[in-house]
């Protein structure tokens, strides 16, 4: 089996996203995504991956993998790493047509049929404006139904009673990034420290039995982070999530020896050399990683192997698009140490829903994944005809 083309779809209703289709000589074609950067990644990907995609005799997802391991680029999520993530999703979604069977199943699972989810309370423009982590780019300014990101900062018990009430048992909010770039993450004030908390302590009220995520983005020291995780204790959150960056592994397992919180860690975090430094020092108690950042399930299914051999729960990250959500479903269902897998309701009630078909159901507060072969994600025809296409061939090589 040879590749015959390659093709990158990009739309305007979420410019983030770049999706790439895989053809191949035997009628197949798998779809893989990446999100962020897109216009760099898809650059990349048609000069620099195509040609070298062409020349893989075996298209299976770990052979191919590393067939294009890069020279360099291994220590971070950068442009190479997704770029390769979204072809390894495609891969792993031609393996599944091959076999006619879904990706959980190939992964060796599935080991549940189902697995709870949480509410990740962004709104449906969230991180669409550019690729930085900034409040300017949450997308406040786009309004909707499913407006989750204005709720928790300005009516975060309405939230959370309107999540509890359609099933859904968990939510993540960050209301304490604008007092990181305030202050620059190196402290943090009694007044953002109380204006934070106070989402916190209305979600409790509102609904005693919600599980609560606090998201810090990885924006804060080990000094102003500890503060905050001090601060929520009391209300039993269910992790506090990338206090710290990830790559200060000292500072991490200092803070995780310090504090009463469970610590989630991981989105930004790439490939089992990134997360074994962290599982090794005990400085994280969930492994967050994203499947696509991370370079693509291939890389994901082995982060979770490691993690389940220190004892560690997995909680793949999705806050990106619908076919990388796919691939972590698919990666939840398979792993014995899978937790809980992330959600996002406003993105699968709006942008998710106008351009794929196949999503993973969520229902009741979980998430399933069915019978269909491959992640089980089509584009639908009448937002492909509205995509830019571009194509690569060995002829253009």
């Amino acid at each position: 089996m040879k590749v015959l083309a390659i093709e990158t779809l990009r739309q305007d209703i979420q410019p983030n996203v770049v999706f790439v289709r895989v053809h191949t000589d035997d009628g197949l074609v798998g779809l893989g995504e990446s999100f962020y950067d897109a216009d760099a990644v898809e650059a990349y990907l048609h000069a620099s991956l195509a040609p070298a995609l062409f020349a893989v005799d075996d298209l299976t997802p770990e052979a191919a993998a590393a067939s294009l391991a890069p020279y360099v680029g291994f220590q971070g999520g950068g442009v190479d790493t997704r770029a390769r993530g979204a072809v390894d999703l495609a891969l792993w979604d031609l393996l599944g047509h091959r076999a006619g069977l879904p990706v959980a199943r190939l992964l060796g699972g599935p080991v549940r049929q189902q697995i709870g989810i949480y509410n990740t309370c962004a709104g449906s423009g969230y991180v669409s404006a550019s690729s930085l982590q900034q409040s300017s780019n949450w997308g406040l300014d786009v309004r909707g139904h499913y407006d989750d990101l204005n709720a928790f900062l300005t009516r975060p018990a309405e939230l959370a009673r309107e999540l509890y009430g359609e099933g859904i048992p968990a939510m993540k909010v960050w209301p304490f990034d604008q007092a990181a770039e305030r202050a620059g993450g190196a402290d943090i004030s009694r007044d953002d420290l109380a204006r934070g908390v106070a989402v916190i302590a209305a979600i409790r009220d509102a609904v005693p039995e919600m599980d609560i995520m606090v998201e810090l983005h990885g924006l804060f020291s080990r000094r102003a982070a500890t503060k905050i995780c001090d601060a929520v204790t009391p209300y039993g959150v269910y992790w506090v999530e990338d206090p710290i960056r990830p790559d200060a592994v000292d500072a991490l397992a200092g803070l995780r020896s310090d504090v009463d919180v469970p610590i989630a860690v991981g989105e930004t975090c790439v490939g089992r050399r990134g997360f074994l430094p962290l599982l090794e020092r005990h400085a994280i108690d969930v492994v967050t990683c994203d499947v696509q950042w991370t370079g693509g399930l291939t890389e994901a299914r082995k982060i979770a192997s490691l993690a389940d051999a220190f004892s560690v729960a997995i909680a793949p990250h999705d806050c990106t698009g619908p076919v990388t959500f796919a691939a972590c479903c698919h990666l939840s269902m398979s792993q014995p140490n899978a937790l809980i897998q992330e959600t996002v309701r406003a993105f699968l009630r709006t942008w998710y829903a106008d351009l794929v078909v196949g999503v993973p159901e969520v229902a009741g507060g979980m998430v399933s994944v069915g019978d269909a072969p491959g992640l089980g994600v089509t584009l639908r025809p009448e937002a492909e005809a509205l995509m830019r296409v571009r194509r690569s061939t060995p002829a253009d090589v």
